[in-house]
């Protein structure tokens, strides 16, 4: 199940841009470029099929402050819009190849809609298509307050209520076609990681509960467990141990049994009779060990998307860090956006993909190399 592109009309420093989407994506440039909001675009997807579009927009300041900000035509109406393409969704072996496309575009509150506060985003429109036939098939439609959906006999189905401006018709209709349930399912299922606390108090420093955790919280607050689950579940820490003996030659990872709590210490060749706990661990190797529990977790979630992961780490550490992001790859789909040249070097070191450079172009965020239909000069 792979995103095959992503198209962002409106947001922040985009003003139109459609790409292609890879098994690996790693995308660098210099800062001010508007790489994380190429990160964050693809977030609001997420965040779509979680129901918390609305309220993501108003953590990031409201929809005037994440509006393209440039120029518009005369007459042109401030929107957002993010579309993607998914791959391999569909369980139907003649459709298994075939491309679902989800849209979604934002505009400020409108009054009739009667149940939108005055400064929120709104839902305008929303699509759900899939190609039959040598046409686009409509599964999935919303305009305004109102949507409808087919049926399994492909028949229309109105939704039998209004929905909220600030509430998706993907995240509210659920149970009524099983393309619109995966699509859902799946986008709500991507992780993504921008950076973990490492103050004194931060999650990751403290013990998780002994409960079982196939993959890490957004927050690194389970990353004990996490390397418990490995060590104990699986029993298998072969890639975890190969990737930490990389970053500091000759450490050591202890996972003890979990009792009531899962904890870990890193023990180092130069004391070697002096483990150190996951509270007493510098910065910059807490952050590592928590790439290292997204990346090469027990299970991994659809899409893993790391912006700046470079962040507190010495560089010694980042070709440890593309190997990890390589091996990720070999099982799911990972994204990576950094302004770290060596890193992303690193990466097409070990893995062979081309990182692909963000630039400014026209006083918008571009791609360089990208044509205006979304493609490569070596893309099909």
């Amino acid at each position: 199940m792979n995103i095959t592109d992503l198209s962002i009309k409106g947001y922040r420093s985009i003003r139109t841009l459609r790409m292609p989407v890879r098994r690996l994506s790693v995308l660098v440039g210099a800062n001010g470029v508007g790489k994380t909001n190429l990160y964050r675009a693809l977030e609001l997807a997420h965040v779509a099929a979680t129901g918390e579009l609305g309220l993501r927009l108003a953590h990031e300041g409201g929809l005037a402050s994440v509006l393209w900000a440039g120029k518009r035509r005369v007459g042109e109406s401030p929107r957002l819009e993010v579309e993607i393409g998914l791959e391999g969704l569909l369980s139907d072996a003649a459709l298994s190849a075939s491309t679902l496309r989800y849209g979604v575009e934002i505009g400020f509150g409108d009054a009739k809609y009667g149940a939108v506060f005055a400064e929120e985003a709104q839902i305008k429109r929303e699509t759900l298509t899939l190609p039959l036939r040598g046409k686009r098939v409509t599964l999935l439609e919303r305009a305004g307050p109102s949507a409808w959906y087919r049926d399994d006999e492909g028949r229309r189905q109105q939704a039998k209520d209004p929905l909220l401006g600030s509430e998706t018709a993907l995240s509210a209709l659920r149970g009524t076609l099983p393309e619109v349930d995966a699509a859902r399912q799946l986008l709500a299922s991507w992780r993504f990681y921008h950076g973990f606390r490492t103050d004194k108090d931060a999650p990751a420093r403290r013990p998780s509960l002994a409960v079982t955790a196939p993959l890490l919280d957004a927050d690194g607050g389970n990353l004990a467990a996490v390397f418990a689950t490995l060590a104990h579940i699986r029993g298998d820490t072969t890639e975890l141990d190969a990737a930490i003996d990389h970053a500091f030659p000759g450490a050591r990872l202890n996972v003890p049994p979990p009792a009531k709590d899962a904890r870990f210490s890193l023990t180092f060749p130069e004391l070697a009779h002096r483990p150190f706990t996951q509270a007493e661990l510098s910065d910059g190797t807490l952050q590592f060990l928590a790439l290292l529990g997204a990346l090469l977790s027990y299970r991994l979630p659809p899409l893993i998307a790391l912006n700046e992961p470079e962040a507190s780490l010495h560089p010694d550490l980042l070709p440890a860090l593309a190997r990890a992001i390589g091996r990720a790859a070999a099982r799911t789909q990972v994204w990576v956006v950094t302004h770290s040249t060596v890193l992303a070097d690193a990466i097409s070191e070990e893995t062979g993909i081309v990182p692909m450079r963000v630039i400014r172009r026209e006083e918008s965020s571009w791609i360089e190399g990208l044509s205006e239909l979304g493609l490569f000069p070596d893309d099909d």
